[in-house]
């Protein structure tokens, strides 16, 4: 073969320097996402009976109980002062949800999870009893009440006090158990329980992030509406002469999914006319005329804690019952007036004591809801009407992350409107 018939030689195209990179974005740089798994707690929980103790892993330095998540592995290790004479030794897991009428005394009790686990046996184990034992149990996800099946629910405590009143506690245990011969009892050794509630925290987040404050219009000051807000409206009917109706405008977050650890933004519009308007001035959500330390118009966040006790119904009505609590303020700011307008923006502020979304368990039914009310000082006088609008909602623990691993909250249906 000629060297004529050879491909020629082509020389490869030069490529540029390997880009620098850095560990944090520059000042002409954005960060898109990060993924970084969440960061696992390295220290101990230890709790300490006569014959035996117990040590959980993967706890926060110096807690007071030890805390799990959703679907978490329960991992630890039992320790036994002396293993003469044992015979068995087991590590065993407990919730349950339990609800009390004070009135009539019914009480209701729902095995949330019950989960056993043997360590050691002398009937199944030919080695001898060693002086520790570690263990991992996972937590389920799901209980049934043996009609319906709900996602297992977060340690809680609620009290309704008077008759009729009740109280729904939910809490969790883990515990070791160790078990002896007779003989070895009668040496007055004995055996040995080591329990610990543990708190039942289940992690979640919105779906999407909190939208833009909404933009008003230049000329008339009206919210110019956008997918990421949605409007509920109701009407505060005038009761003096020349007045007419207001109507009123709430915008939120469409989604109706918020963090309890952010404040929950919000739009106000109240529309009628300039008189009306006028009129209703002092009965506004910044106005202190009448009353310096006592607001009118308020925006809260209530939650509705509903218990079924007796499953019971009167004339077609179930006799549930119920206790609601403020867990949120609004606090309002003047954004503008037009010719027939006034309008407010803010923000709700949810109480720092709250740690957990709604749920239903069992009896137990716990709601969310935003509430938009104009309750005047003395409704005869007033030249409106009481204005009530109720929104249901719901709160996660964690704010929107596009990248994390918990489980997205999206838009909570409507229930039926019982607060």
């Amino acid at each position: 073969m000629s060297t004529s018939s050879l491909p020629s030689y082509v020389a490869p195209p030069a490529f540029p320097r390997t880009p620098s990179y850095s560990a944090e974005p520059q000042a002409f740089e954005q960060r898109l996402a990060l993924n970084r798994p969440a960061r696992r707690p390295s220290g101990n929980f230890v709790k300490q009976a006569k014959n035996v103790g117990l040590r959980l892993f993967a706890q926060e330095d110096n807690a007071t109980l030890p805390t799990y998540g959703c679907g978490a592995a329960v991992e630890g290790e039992v320790s036994l002062s002396k293993t003469d004479g044992v015979t068995a030794v087991e590590v065993k897991i407990e919730g349950s949800l339990r609800l009390r009428e004070v009135a009539e005394g019914g009480t209701t009790t729902y095995k949330l999870c019950l989960t056993r686990v043997p360590l050691w046996s002398k009937e199944t184990d030919s080695d001898p009893c060693p002086a520790s034992l570690q263990f991992s149990l996972t937590l389920p996800t799901t209980f049934s009440d043996g009609r319906e099946t709900y996602p297992l629910p977060p340690t809680h405590d609620v009290h309704l006090s008077g008759v009729p009143g009740f109280n729904a506690n939910i809490e969790y245990t883990v515990s070791a158990t160790m078990v002896r011969n007779k003989a070895t009892a009668l040496l007055r050794l004995g055996g040995g329980v080591v329990s610990t509630p543990f708190i039942y925290y289940p992690r979640s987040r919105p779906a999407v992030p909190l939208p833009s404050p909404m933009r008003q219009s230049f000329d008339t000051f009206k919210f110019i509406e956008t997918p990421e807000w949605r409007s509920w409206e109701s009407t505060m009917k005038a009761r003096i002469s020349g007045a007419k109706d207001i109507s009123c405008q709430l915008f939120l977050p469409a989604a109706r999914v918020y963090c309890i650890n952010q404040h929950i933004p919000f739009h106000v519009t109240f529309s009628s006319s300039a008189f009306s308007l006028a009129a209703f001035l002092p009965y506004g959500p910044t106005a202190t005329i009448l009353a310096p330390n006592k607001v009118f118009t308020r925006i809260r966040v209530l939650r509705q804690s509903i218990v079924d006790v007796r499953n019971a119904m009167v004339l077609g009505t179930k006799t549930d019952i119920w206790r609601v609590d403020t867990i949120g303020e609004a606090e309002f700011k003047h954004s503008g007036d037009g010719p027939d307008l006034l309008c407010f923006n803010g923000q709700i502020r949810l109480d720092p004591q709250v740690r957990i979304g709604g749920f239903k368990a069992g009896g137990l039914v716990v709601k969310d809801f935003i509430e938009f009310t104009m309750i005047p000082p003395d409704p005869p006088k007033a030249p409106f009407a009481e204005m009530r609008l109720v929104v249901p909602i719901r709160l996660t623990t964690d704010p929107w992350s596009v990248d994390s691993l918990m489980p997205a909250i999206t838009e909570p249906s409507t229930p039926e409107e019982s607060i």
